[in-house]
């Protein structure tokens, strides 16, 4: 092992050693080296959404830094290791609408195809236009449309494989200073609007963050309920008769949104709360955030373990209480 502590390069600050780390400067340059390189690679950019075990990595660790914006031909093309909120900012300065309700999101720009980031009412499932992939297996770069990509609900075919490695995102976004249409009623509520009604870019995005930053879920180093891979369970999607067995169990419906298939997605935070969990619940040195049941958090000097730990209680009571197991939402290196 090269004795590199990866905690360093993810937002829980937890991680053991890699057994060599490099830092790529370009997408093409990471290909290069994951090309080049012996056994196991892993690659890594902004890490914020992923739980490196206490024994590290045995392999390769590619750190891709690079980054890099160019629009041209109705479309705007980011590059995987563009820091993302710096990207969303740009979008609302150049009058581009489509993913100013994605602010205050931490990691890469190629991380977000692969978990199908959302927030707000958007996902970037609505403005990916193409993504561009090497594919390891066949070592070609070919575009993928979104079709390919099958995104869903935090999904797609990249989650989970280490076959794909996404390049750059191609965005189609509209040329307007209003937002889209606010779908999210705790957003619409903050700007003192309607579900449906659009507001001035900036607004959304300066709505957004506040938001956000009341949850914790903006990067600070000085504050722990931060240390985290933001929401760390993926609010589960049911079966119309389990959500009437949960609501049985429950006493009552807990707060749900219709999903795809005459399914029903229902909120995480909600059961977590309602298993027991209360806010800045403590294992050790890892501990529910102080602001938000949904992040799992490093208080300071926790392990993979120790987190991973609290993260089997909570959805382990929250299965025993209510029929319903909560999936995480971070990629997990063993």
């Amino acid at each position: 092992m090269s004795g590199k502590a990866l905690s360093e390069y993810t937002t829980l600050r937890v991680g053991g050693p890699a057994r060599e780390l490099v830092e790529a400067a370009s997408s093409q340059e990471a290909v290069a080296v994951l090309r080049a390189a012996s056994g196991p690679t892993l690659l890594l950019a902004g890490g914020s959404n992923v739980v490196i075990g206490d024994a590290g990595f045995d392999g390769t660790v590619v750190v891709l830094r690079g980054g890099g914006i160019v629009r041209r031909d109705g479309v705007v093309r980011v590059e995987a290791g563009q820091v993302w909120d710096e990207f969303v900012a740009w979008t609302v300065a150049e009058g581009l609408s489509g993913v100013e309700c994605l602010s205050g999101i931490p990691g890469s720009a190629g991380a977000t195809p692969i978990q199908n980031v959302g927030a707000y009412g958007q996902e970037v499932a609505q403005t990916i236009a193409s993504v561009r992939v090497w594919d390891r297996e066949a070592d070609e770069v070919r575009d993928w449309s979104p079709a390919e990509c099958g995104f869903a609900y935090r999904r797609s075919v990249f989650k989970h494989s280490s076959r794909f490695v996404v390049l750059s995102v191609d965005f189609a976004l509209t040329e307007s200073g209003l937002s889209g249409p606010i779908a999210y009623a705790e957003l619409a509520k903050r700007l003192d609007v309607e579900v449906g009604d659009r507001v001035p870019l900036a607004a959304a995005r300066a709505a957004v963050v506040e938001l956000r930053r009341g949850k914790g879920m903006v990067l600070d180093a000085g504050d722990h309920d931060t240390w985290s891979a933001g929401s760390f369970f993926t609010n589960p999607v049911i079966e119309q008769a389990v959500f009437h067995e949960l609501t049985e169990r429950a006493g009552g419906e807990p707060p749900h949104w219709p999903a795809d298939q005459g399914r029903v997605k229902v909120s995480a935070a909600w059961l977590i709360g309602a298993a027991g969990f209360a806010k800045g619940y403590r294992r050790g040195n890892a501990g529910l955030s102080t602001k938000h049941t949904l992040a799992l958090t490093n208080r300071g000097g926790a392990s993979a373990s120790e987190l991973l730990g609290l993260a089997d209680e909570v959805a382990g009571e929250v299965e025993a209480k209510f029929g319903v197991r909560l999936h995480p939402e971070p990629v997990m290196v063993a």
